[in-house]
């Protein structure tokens, strides 16, 4: 029932006074969710309240309040023993569930393709890829693999390299060596920040077009977007990073299309190398390029080979890349 000292309140400020040991904002779901009443009929946040009127609350849990649930999603198993899973990831699927992507994620596959992941925490996920980077990352099984890897992690020993295809011609590799943290404005991206922790990117020439480059980055640490941010700090932009790029780029305009329209950032996790947690070997994993990838080099060398500078255009060892190396090697 209302109390007489609500009158006049606000339907949403009167539910936060009687209801203190709920946020808010949870509070605001309740009701936009028509699970708040008065007198039985559902009601606006806005809503004034006189006193008097029945409340009737039906909370229901937050997603991330609630167990993770196994879901039938096809996964790309690169290699599986009784203690390690690699996967090949497809661009476009989250990792783990987070806000606005509490199912549909790798977590739900996996406790789906093996249930008794349920026992070890973040179902045996040591590592992530965005959503829109496809490519290799490793899950334990158990709870002392996940410890192994984890310290591995810590110690810079796991091997990770990228392929990503960036704005502008890069002449030679090099080092970027800054750190990286929230930025400071905008909550949503990372940025490279003195506050921020520190962050070591290596990246090599793979192959060189005008106006574009394919480089190979490899990461002795694991922010938050590294490699993104990093190469978008020395004026090389991912192709197709719509977080990261910005502004128009210099381009020819026969490639000026094509690299605007690729639907997500040009970047695949190719390589991951790592010690067994129970045998002790180093093995390594690769995963070529998956077809978008593929498909965008075609087009641009395509369209290099008809420029007059096609000449000067070379391509090095990236063709042994695409070949399918998927099974471990050690």
């Amino acid at each position: 029932m209302v109390p007489d000292n609500c009158a006049g309140m606000r339907f949403d400020q009167m539910l936060a006074k009687l209801l203190p040991e709920y946020s808010r904002s949870r509070l605001q779901e309740w009701i936009a969710a028509g699970q708040a009443s008065l007198n039985g009929v559902t009601a606006a946040a806005k809503q004034k309240v006189w006193g008097g009127e029945t409340i009737t609350v039906q909370p229901q849990a937050h997603p991330a309040e609630q167990p993770y649930q196994a879901e039938d999603i096809a996964l790309d198993v690169v290699y599986e023993d009784e203690t390690l899973l690699v996967i090949n990831k497809p661009a476009g699927l989250v990792v783990h569930p987070g806000s606005g992507n509490w199912e549909g994620t790798l977590l739900n596959a996996l406790l789906h393709h093996a249930p008794q992941l349920a026992e070890v925490p973040r179902a045996g996920i040591v590592h992530r890829i965005d959503k829109d980077t496809s490519g290799l990352l490793v899950v334990a099984k158990t709870l002392t693999a996940q410890t192994a890897l984890v310290r591995q992690l810590q110690a810079r020993s796991v091997k990770r390299e990228y392929l990503a295809l960036v704005w502008g011609e890069v002449r030679h590799g090099g080092t970027v060596n800054e750190q990286i943290g929230r930025h400071p404005a905008q909550r949503v991206k990372m940025a490279v920040v003195k506050s921020g922790k520190p962050a070591l990117t290596h990246y090599q020439v793979e192959e060189k077009f005008p106006s574009c480059t394919l480089l190979r980055c490899h990461l002795e640490t694991g922010r938050t977007h590294q490699i993104r941010v990093h190469l978008a700090h020395i004026g090389h932009p991912l192709a197709g990073d719509s977080v990261y790029l910005k502004g128009a780029q210099k381009c020819v305009p026969q490639l000026r299309a094509l690299l605007h329209g690729f639907p997500r950032q040009a970047l695949h996790a190719t390589r991951l190398a790592l010690e067994h947690p129970a045998s002790g070997e180093m093995m390594e994993w690769y995963a070529p390029l998956p077809q978008d990838m593929q498909l965008l080099l075609q087009h641009i060398r395509g369209i290099t080979s008809l420029l007059p500078q096609a000449g000067k255009v070379g391509a090095n060892s990236f063709a042994r890349f695409c070949a399918d190396k998927s099974a471990p090697t050690k």
